[in-house]
């Protein structure tokens, strides 16, 4: 059986969600199941799904995101791919500016022809997080 989109994202029924600039079709790509979706980022989320052209908005929008997500919530980032939308963003930028932010990757996948996306959570406390492309050490 395929996963969907949604499925491989880990979005479980009635989690509370946003989706923040998210293009108009996407919503239709990832088929979310029934959940709550917010309009406006306020209180507290399981999910949150940013869209981003470029670093300048990654790094206004990702520390707003964290600050809402619950402790064992997720926050997926979506990126033009290469090539498209005149991006500065690839996946080694992403993954950098997540660990400026104290978050760490754990899984990255294809949104549509368009959009890549990378999930981010909370470090286990203790855990060093190394790899390429930065290295973040938690308390």
């Amino acid at each position: 059986m395929i996963k969907t989109v949604s499925e491989k994202m880990g979005i479980k029924e009635n989690a509370r969600c946003i989706f923040i600039n998210a293009p108009e079709n996407i919503i239709g790509s990832i088929r979310p199941p029934s959940v709550e979706v917010a309009s406006k980022l306020n209180g507290n989320f399981d999910f949150i799904h940013a869209f981003v052209k470029n670093q300048k908005e990654l790094h206004k929008k990702f520390p707003a995101a964290k600050e809402h997500l619950r402790g064992d919530g997720s926050l997926w980032i979506s990126w033009p791919k290469s090539g498209k939308e005149n991006t500065d963003l690839n996946i080694k930028s992403v993954i950098s500016i997540g660990y400026d932010y104290g978050m760490v990757e754990s899984k990255c996948l294809s949104i549509d022809a368009t959009w890549s996306a990378l999930k981010f959570t909370r470090p286990i406390a203790g855990k060093v997080y190394n790899n390429l492309y930065g290295k973040l050490k938690t308390p």
